[in-house]
């Protein structure tokens, strides 16, 4: 903040004196606004800002004339930062926020209006994640659904690099907002994410308590831009060199968008993550993604526990979106179904021991071939948001019974004689068409292997046969929808049949050529 005397020059020292000593350096962090919802019970909020060091500060939570707490702290020498934790709150509000400082003996006082306690969520990732919902299926509609919505605050941070890690954001493109047309729809990748929004919706609907959604993306950037130096060393990436991939048009070196974007919101109490991004990894440091997503889930999820006092949960519910499709030619055909895979950790399911409470929005069937922000941003982020929203019900609320995931074979046997293969399914399936091309098995003759189509022949309600005739010599895996495009909108083949949710792509190795063998996709 700069100070209008500070243009007067010929009293300058003067002023800076008086600004230093009348607390002009005393502030909420960046995020700390008006509107805003802070993260309720179990967890306290954080609230923290800068201020002038020795000097104390005392936190009031009000509710009308009702004093509901106090805080007090004082402003530490080494970052000019104080600090307070809430006493865990109902969901509920609005509140008022007030910090005084007092140093020596003068006094000065901030405060921020209509504060909601309830669930906060930070939403981030690359274009998927940043297209707002001006460009979504239905946008009108979508726009002007807002009134029943008003206790869904937002925010969206701006888009900044850095080369060390900040302590605070530099800046906002949207500051805490009620949602309006205007903001949930300001332009193209702007803000506000239709990703997030809806998502958070989808909560509300569910939950009936208020929620806060922070949008921090940028289109065209890698992984390696969003993660630590620490997570990238852990997993052995190259040190920086030059990008000459297409998939990559946004900001690539490693660290910038965690120590501009992220970082500095680590001190923020929060419920949850929610990821959308990996196309710009599919010709970049493709090989290392079973390791650098897990590492960042790790890395985020030790950083927000230990900069909000350990109130954001260690292991906080972290969502992700599969990727979908795209037609373009920038990469091989391999690049899209290699990082679906290893957005899994090579497991094809999430939670699984790599990535503890995860889950997973598998959009590989929402593909837009008429997209007007081409083919590799698909405009339902409807389904999308509904399928993660279901994930957060089961992995961050607990809710029992509740289907999140499609299915996936939890026994293959190799029935050779008969030139078949049978896949035993641990849910319902259904058979929404046959499709002789999206199972494939690897087969071994002479040293030599190659993916042969196999064709589906039986299903019942939890098994599916496949036939294998076409190969001669020796199956050794199977594997589903291996390919960028595979199926058209919502018309892939096996779908679960009460949830609508698709099978998630798979592979599994045959290593028992005898009566078969306990597949590694199976839970």
């Amino acid at each position: 903040m700069v100070a209008p005397g500070l243009v007067l020059g010929l009293v300058l020292p003067l002023i800076l004196w008086a600004d230093r000593s009348a607390g002009i350096g005393f502030r909420f962090a960046s995020y700390i606004n008006n509107d805003m919802v802070l993260q309720k019970e179990p967890a306290g909020a954080v609230i923290w800002g800068f201020g002038t060091p020795g000097a104390a500060v005392t936190v009031t939570l009000h509710q009308g004339q009702e004093t509901i707490m106090k805080k007090v702290t004082s402003v530490k020498a080494h970052f000019d930062t104080w600090m307070v934790v809430l006493d865990p709150m109902k969901a509920g509000g609005p509140f008022e926020v007030m910090a005084q400082q007092t140093l020596e003996k003068m006094n000065f006082t901030l405060r921020v209006h209509d504060v909601l306690f309830g669930d906060v969520w930070l939403c981030s990732g690359q274009s998927n994640m940043q297209m707002t919902v001006l460009q979504v299926f239905n946008a009108t509609r979508e726009l002007s659904n807002t009134a029943a919505y008003q206790s869904v605050r937002i925010l969206s941070v701006s888009p900044i690099q850095a080369e060390q890690e900040l302590e605070d954001l530099v800046a906002v493109d949207l500051q805490w907002s009620k949602p309006t047309s205007e903001n949930l729809g300001h332009g193209y990748f702007k803000y506000m994410s239709a990703v997030c929004w809806l998502f958070g919706r989808h909560l509300y609907d569910t939950l009936q308590y208020p929620i806060g959604l922070i949008a921090s993306s940028w289109g065209g950037t890698p992984i390696e831009a969003w993660s630590s130096g620490r997570s990238l060393e852990a997993c052995g990436v190259p040190k920086q060199g030059s990008v000459p991939y297409n998939s990559v048009t946004g900001p690539s070196k490693h660290s910038v968008l965690w120590n501009a974007m992220i970082h500095p919101l680590r001190n923020m109490t929060l419920k949850g993550v929610v990821w959308y991004q990996g196309e710009s990894n599919i010709n970049y440091n493709t090989d290392l993604y079973n390791c650098t997503f897990p590492a960042l889930i790790e890395d985020w999820r030790e950083t927000f526990h230990r900069g909000s006092q350990g109130q954001t949960e260690r292991f906080f519910p972290f969502g992700f979106v599969q990727l979908s499709s795209d037609l373009s030619k920038k990469s091989s055909d391999d690049g899209f179904p290699q990082i679906r895979w290893h957005q899994t950790a090579d497991f094809g399911y999430v939670p699984n021991p790599k990535m503890p409470n995860t889950f997973m929005a598998v959009a590989m069937d929402l593909c837009d071939r008429d997209s007007p922000f081409g083919s590799v941003h698909p405009r339902d982020k409807q389904t999308v948001a509904y399928r993660l929203h279901l994930g957060a019900r089961a992995l961050a609320y607990g809710e029992k019974n509740l289907t999140f995931e499609g299915p996936l074979p939890e026994k293959i046997e190799l029935l050779a004689h008969e030139g078949l293969l049978n896949l035993t399914y641990y849910q319902q399936i259904q058979v929404q068409k046959r499709d002789n091309k999206i199972f494939e098995i690897s087969c071994c003759s002479d040293h030599q292997c190659k993916w042969l189509p196999a064709s589906m022949n039986t299903f019942s309600t939890q098994s599916l046969t496949l036939a294998i005739d076409s190969c001669q010599g020796t199956v050794v895996a199977l594997r589903y929808a291996w390919t960028t495009w595979p199926c058209e909108y919502k018309q892939c083949p096996l779908y679960h049949p009460s949830s609508a949710l698709p099978a998630p792509p798979f592979i599994a190795f045959i290593t028992d050529q005898g009566s078969g063998h306990q597949s590694n996709v199976a839970k």
